[in-house]
């Protein structure tokens, strides 16, 4: 079995040293954007991800922000050129199993939906994937996740709202990853520079690992034979 990650834009607007953000005067783009990439490959290196490609977008930001109106930012470029690009990769490696955001790009940030929507255009223009996954947060998982961080006396600093996430009976795949929470530990302690947003990094490792022991998707597309309730991405490929 081969993993291959496509990763769409640079990073960017990620944070620099000592926390700079984008908007701060001394923020150098080219070398948060570099510093990304060798967090990137590291990270991808614990999960043993055999081929890491790079589509190279400019970073668009959160919504809202002022690099969201750059002409070259991923969000604003047109979908069927993007989706070109990573239609090539699909040609190349032949993927039979593709997993990408959902529709509002897990939290709404603009370049996971353009992510989501190039990795839907690829998909039906080659016609390749024989499985097409969303990654899901069911909000049974989610309330138990900041309960976890309540009861070891993490404070949120936020209110997180009723509708995040998905009703658990919209999950069509859960998947047992327990034994690599570990690696998925390592891989997210990779990224140093988005430390700040990783707030669950917090938990105990007592507490972290199970919540990280189990990871969510929806079955979008198949043209093989799939069970309601699958444990295996490649169930009916095997």
């Amino acid at each position: 079995m081969r993993t291959v990650l496509v990763t769409c834009t640079n990073g960017e607007q990620g944070d620099g040293p000592d926390g700079m953000k984008p908007d701060q005067a001394g923020h150098d783009a080219a070398e948060v954007a570099r510093l990304r990439l060798e967090e990137l490959r590291t990270s991808a290196g614990h999960l043993g991800v055999d081929h890491v490609e790079l589509l190279g977008y400019r970073d668009t930001g959160m919504a809202g922000w002022e690099a969201n109106n750059h002409p070259e930012a991923f969000a604003n470029i047109p979908v069927a050129d993007a989706a070109a690009r990573l239609a090539a990769l699909m040609e190349q490696y032949r993927p039979d199993v593709v997993v990408t955001y959902d529709e509002n790009g897990g939290y709404g940030h603009p370049d996971h939906v353009q992510a989501h929507r190039i990795a839907l255009e690829a998909a039906r223009s080659t016609r390749i994937p024989r499985k097409f996954y969303h990654t899901a947060i069911p909000r049974g998982a989610l309330k138990d996740l900041f309960q976890h961080m309540l009861d070891a006396g993490i404070e949120l600093g936020f209110e997180p709202p009723e509708d995040f996430g998905i009703p658990d009976d919209e999950v069509t795949t859960t998947i047992d990853v327990a034994p690599y929470a570990d690696n998925k530990c390592k891989a997210l302690e990779a990224h140093t520079s988005q430390g700040e947003n990783m707030f669950f990094l917090l938990l105990p490792p007592e507490v972290l690992r199970p919540v990280f022991g189990q990871e969510y998707f929806i079955l979008r597309h198949s043209d093989v034979p799939s069970p309601a309730r699958e444990v295996d991405l490649f169930a009916g490929l095997r």
